[in-house]
C-alpha cells in the first residue's frame, strides 16, 4: 500500500499532539532505593552499569550535549559533520525547526554553540543538509525555502558566540525538498521530494555546484515519481557493466529504485524492487564494496507490529537486485537514518536512540548489535521520537546524534 508524504505529516502531527512525557525530560537512573543518582548529564559521562547519567548506553560514552533550548529551537531533525581542512577542527551541523545550528566539538571538554543560520523561510519539522568543497548545502520541507548555501569557514572566527549567520547564496529552482544527497568528490547535488506537482514530480533535481555560490540546474529525473531519499556513488562495485558510472538508489515510498545518472541529460532506470510487508520505502545506504543495500522501512513496525526491521538487499547485479536478508532488532522502535563506516551500519532508531550494527558477516546473513546510546530513555514505543539521524564519520571516532526532542548528542566508543 503507497503512502504519500501526506500521510506521514499527519501521523507527526497525530503523536506530537497526543504526546504526553515533556520535553527534554528523560527519565531519571535511579539506584535500587528508587532515589535519583544523578540528573541529565550534559558534559562526559562514561557509560557504566548500563547508564551515562540518565541514559542507557552499552560501548558508548556521552562527550556533551547542545541542548534544543541552548539552541533557540523546539525540534531537531538532520544532522552532518565538517571537519576543517585547515585547522582540523571538527563541526556538528544540526538542523532544527528554524533553522541550521553549529557546534564546534573539538574539544571534548567543551562543546561550543556558535550560533545558527535561520530558515530560509519558515520553520519545519524536515531540513536536510550535505557538506562539498567547505560549503553546506541545506533543504528544507518549509515552503519556497529552496536551496541554502552556507560558507563553514566562516565558523573558524566566531567572536563572542553565538551569533546569527546569514546565507552566502540561495537555489531557487525548486520550493521545498525533502532531502539532498552528494557524491564525494562529484560537483553534484541531488534534491528529492520536491512537489509532486514539479516539473521532475517531485523525483530528483540534479543541481551543478561546481561553483558553489552560484547553483545551476543541470537536469532531473522524474520517470519513477517521488523520490523521498537517494544515495548516489561513484560505482566501483561487483557489477561490470556500471563501473565508474554515477548510479543512484532512490528510496520512493513503496520500492526501492536504481538508475544510472552519469549522464543528467538522460538518466537511465535500471531496475525497481519492492519486498513483502512493504509500508514506506524511507533510506538506505550502501556498504563500501558496493555489494549490499542496506534498507529502513519507516513505517513497518507502525503497519505490521515488526520489531524495528532493516533489509538487506543483494546488489551484485544492478538490473537484477534481490531480498539478501532482514535483521530484526531488540525493541518495537521505529528506525529512521542510517549509515555505513567500515564493517559497522549506524542506525538512528528513534525512541530506542543509536544502534550499531556488526555487518562484517553480511555476506553470510549474519548481523548483531554491538553497542547502542539511548537518546530517548523514556521508553522504546513505535512512535516517532528520539533519535532522527547519526553522522559517523569523523576520524576522531566522535559520533553525532540529531535527536528530534532534544538536540545534539555527541557519544564516543568506550575505550
Amino acid at each position: 500500500m503507497k503512502y504519500t508524504l501526506g500521510l506521514l505529516l499527519l501521523l507527526f502531527l497525530a503523536f506530537s499532539c497526543s504526546k504526553t512525557e515533556p520535553l527534554n525530560d528523560p527519565a531519571p537512573k535511579s539506584d535500587g532505593d528508587g532515589n535519583q543518582v544523578m540528573e541529565d548529564p550534559v558534559s562526559y559521562t562514561p557509560c557504566e552499569d548500563g547508564f551515562a547519567g540518565t541514559y542507557p548506553c552499552k560501548g558508548y560514552d556521552l562527550i556533551g550535549r547542545v541542548t534544543l533550548q541552548d539552541m533557540g529551537a523546539t525540534a531537531g531533525n538532520d544532522i552532518w559533520g565538517w571537519t576543517d581542512p585547515v585547522t582540523a577542527r571538527e563541526y556538528a551541523l544540526v538542523g532544527i525547526d528554524n533553522g541550521t545550528a553549529f557546534v564546534d566539538i573539538t574539544d571534548e571538554e567543551q562543546l561550543v554553540y556558535l550560533g545558527k543560520l535561520p530558515t530560509a523561510t519558515q520553520a519545519s519539522t524536515w531540513r536536510d543538509l550535505k557538506v562539498h568543497d567547505n560549503y553546506v548545502f541545506i533543504v528544507s520541507e518549509a515552503e519556497n525555502h529552496g536551496m541554502q548555501v552556507f560558507d563553514l569557514t566562516k565558523l573558524r572566527d566566531v567572536d563572542n558566540p553565538p551569533v546569527t549567520f546569514t546565507a552566502d547564496a540561495r537555489y531557487s529552482g525548486f520550493g521545498n525538498a525533502h532531502n539532498i544527497a552528494i557524491v564525494p568528490g562529484l560537483s553534484m547535488a541531488y534534491a528529492v521530494g520536491t512537489a509532486r506537482n514539479d516539473i521532475y514530480s517531485g523525483g530528483v533535481h540534479f543541481i551543478d555546484i561546481s561553483d558553489p555560490l552560484n547553483p545551476q540546474l543541470a537536469g532531473g529525473y522524474g520517470e519513477q515519481g517521488y523520490m523521498h531519499d537517494v544515495q548516489v556513488v561513484s560505482y566501483s562495485g561487483p557489477d561490470p557493466d556500471f563501473q565508474g558510472r554515477e548510479i543512484l538508489i532512490g528510496a520512493n515510498e513503496d520500492r526501492l529504485v536504481i538508475a544510472d545518472v552519469t549522464d543528467t541529460a538522460n538518466p537511465v532506470t535500471l531496475s525497481t524492487l519492492a519486498y513483502p510487508s512493504t509500508a514506506y520505502t524511507h533510506q538506505g545506504w550502501f556498504t563500501e564494496d558496493q555489494k549490499f543495500f542496506i534498507l529502513g522501512d519507516e513505517l513497518d513496525e507502525v503497519n505490521f507490529g515488526f520489531n524495528s526491521r532493516t533489509l538487506v538487499f543483494d546488489f551484485t547485479d544492478l538490473d537484477q537486485p534481490s531480498l539478501h536478508m532482514s535483521y530484526i532488532g531488540p525493541s518495537p522502535a521505529i528506525d529512521h537514518n542510517g549509515y555505513v563506516l567500515g564493517d559497522r551500519y549506524y542506525l538512528a532508531n528513534y525512541t530506542a536512540g543509536l544502534r550499531v550494527l556488526d555487518i562484517s558477516g553480511i555476506g553470510n546473513s549474519d548481523i548483531s548489535e554491538l553497542g547502542y546510546f539511548d537518546t530517548y530513555p523514556a521508553n522504546n514505543s513505535t512512535v516517532f521520537n528520539g533519535l532522527w539521524s547519526v553522522y559517523p564519520y569523523f576520524e576522531s571516532g566522535k559520533l553525532l546524534l540529531g535527536d528530534i526532542d532534544s538536540g545534539l548528542f555527541v557519544v564516543k566508543k568506550s575505550i
